[in-house]
This record gives structure tokens, sequence and C-alpha cells, in this order.
């Protein structure tokens, strides 16, 4: 029975019991004794079991009193702001597995709190990288531009024309930026529903290959192809070209002229996996651990317009997938990225 699963209660029920018994047996000595006034004994015999019964209860209800009251001065305290308090709740019984339930409660709380303070960490962080990188280019818009007037009231068309491009640019960078921004909230926020399809990774690797090269051409770099024409993979079209996409410009970003970016995909026995190589600067091992964080700049990269985004919007894409990726890298002789997919029609 749980009601007796507390030592106390278990006490207060023997004792009560002990004096029960001990009153019907000495009531019934008395009786088979034929004790003169024998009813005179046996009132006597109740009052005494009574007071005795009542004396237990009386103690028993007053520690209880004690540790409620103990109880209800920790959750005050925890209310007033000590995060540190709990009940002391080391014996069996009901009560202190409320006390216990309580614990738990607080722990919970307790948890959201910090979770709370993080999240509002994280935020002000984030907001101020996002004004940090958003003054880089909107103060070099503001320079441009006056360039650009200066420029026209001379009639020079090639500093306009210069100028005008270099805007361009930085406006360009201010619209990845926002986009960028706005694709992680929805990952993170989880409104985007994933409209999977089963899509050949080839056609895919083509895609992302043609919106790239006319860069390509332009720095003298090559985009290669290598993998099974055959290979299918479930996902969503529009994010997963997105995802392979933002590797293949981090490798564009920091390979030399005449570099070579390689995408390169094989199916195993319920794996797909995509690789993202290059034989560019490569990652210096001290970043290695941080590249996939939102703003990240490494301090031995030259690269001064890269917004550290694109990778952490790679990882979020991909293990919305259920996919994981992964990082190999040497200074000064390349990078791969690798992404591995369950294939659900392999399982």
């Amino acid at each position: 029975m749980k009601l007796l699963a507390n030592r106390k209660i278990k006490f207060l029920f023997v004792g009560i019991l002990f004096c029960v018994v001990g009153f019907v047996l000495i009531s019934a000595a008395f009786v088979s004794l034929t004790v003169k006034n024998v009813e005179d004994y046996i009132i006597v015999c109740g009052m005494c079991m009574g007071a005795v019964i009542l004396l237990l209860c009386y103690g028993y209800f007053r520690e209880q009193h004690k540790i409620m009251e103990t109880a209800i001065s920790q959750i005050t305290e925890y209310i007033a702001g000590n995060k540190k308090v709990s009940i002391e709740c080391n014996d069996e019984g009901e009560l202190y597995r409320l006390f216990h339930e309580v614990n738990s409660l607080v722990a919970i709380l307790n948890a959201h709190a910090e979770n709370e303070k993080n999240s509002k960490k994280f935020l002000r962080e984030t907001i101020s990288d996002i004004s940090h990188q958003l003054k880089t280019p909107l103060a070099a818009l503001n320079i441009y531009n006056g360039l650009i007037q200066d420029g026209a009231k001379e009639k020079d068309l090639s500093t306009i024309q210069e100028f005008s491009l270099l805007s361009e640019q930085e406006l360009d960078r201010i619209e990845t930026l926002v986009q960028n921004l706005l694709k992680i909230t929805k990952l993170d926020a989880g409104t985007i529903i994933l409209e999977k399809t089963l899509e050949n990774v080839s056609e895919l690797a083509e895609e992302i290959k043609k919106h790239f090269l006319f860069r390509a051409g332009w720095e003298e770099k090559e985009i290669c192809l290598s993998g099974n024409g055959e290979i299918t993979l479930l996902c969503d079209r529009n994010w997963m070209i997105e995802a392979i996409g933002n590797l293949v410009k981090n490798a564009l970003d920091h390979t030399e002229k005449g570099g070579r970016i390689r995408i390169e995909w094989r199916a195993f026995t319920s794996i797909v996996q995509i690789t993202v190589k290059d034989n560019g600067s490569g990652i210096h091992p001290e970043d290695l651990y941080h590249i996939f964080k939102r703003f990240y700049r490494s301090r031995f990269s030259k690269d001064t317009q890269g917004i550290g985004l694109g990778l952490s919007l790679t990882k979020g894409i991909v293990e919305a997938h259920n996919g994981t990726i992964e990082v190999d890298s040497t200074l000064g002789a390349g990078t791969s990225f690798t992404i591995n997919f369950l294939n659900p029609t392999k399982l």
C-alpha cells in the first residue's frame, strides 16, 4: 500500500494499532477477572488510549507542518530569484514524490531560463554581427556614390562606370546577406516544408555548374563534374542546389587563378555521397571547428567579401534532409566538403 510507504505514517498507524490492541486486551482482562467497577477502569483505559493516540497524531502532524513550511519557504525563495534552492525529498511516500516532482519542475524551469538567456545572447550577438556586416557595404556605397557624383560633374564617364559597377557589387552583397538571413531564419523556425522528389544528382550538378560557369571562366578557374549519371537522391531540388552551390561558391572564393573545383558523387549500399573539393588555399586547423558558425570570420582568411553565412546555411539544409556534412582540409593544398545522405530507396 503506497500510503504506508512513508515510515512516519507507518509508525503512526502501528502506534494507533498498539493502543487499540492494548486497550482491548486490558479491557478483556478486567472483565475476565470480574474486577469491581470494571466499567470505570475500562473508561479510564479508553481515555488513556485516546490521549496516547492524540499525542501520536499531534507529533506526526506537527512534523508534517514543519516539512510543509520548509517546502513553502524554499518555493518562496525560488520565486524571489534564488535558482539554486531545492526541497529535501530523501524519504518515501506521496508527499516526498510531490517534492521530487517540484524539484524536477524547478530544474526544467531553470533549463528553460538558461536556454532563453542563451537565445537572447545569440540574438544580441547576431544583430550586432548583422549591423557590422551591413556597415561595410553601406559605407562603401556612400563613398562610391560620392565619387560617381564627382565624376558626373566632371563628365568623366569611365569613373562613373567603374564606381557604378562597384556600387552594384556592394548592393549584391547586401542582398545576399538579407536573403541568407531569411533562409536561415526559416530553417531555424521550422517553417520550411521540404518538397522532396527523386532527383538525378548529375542533373543537379550540371545546373550548379551552369550557374557558376561565367564566374569560373572570368576568373580562369575550372569546374569539373564526376559521378554516375544514374544516381538519384530524394531531396528538395531548390534547397539542395542552394546547399551545394554555397560550397562551390566557397571553393571559388578560396582558389587562385587556374584553380580547379570538383563536384563528385557516388552511391553506396544505402548512402548517397556528394563531395565538393578544390585545390585552393585550404582552411587553417584552428578554423576547422568553427567554419559552420554564423558570421565566423577567420583571422587567417584573406577573404574580405564573405559574410560568413553560406556554410552555416548549407549545414542547416543538409541536416534538414537528415544528412551530415564533413570537412577535410590541408593548408595550402585545398579543401574537401563531403555530404552524406541516407538513400531510403535502398534501405
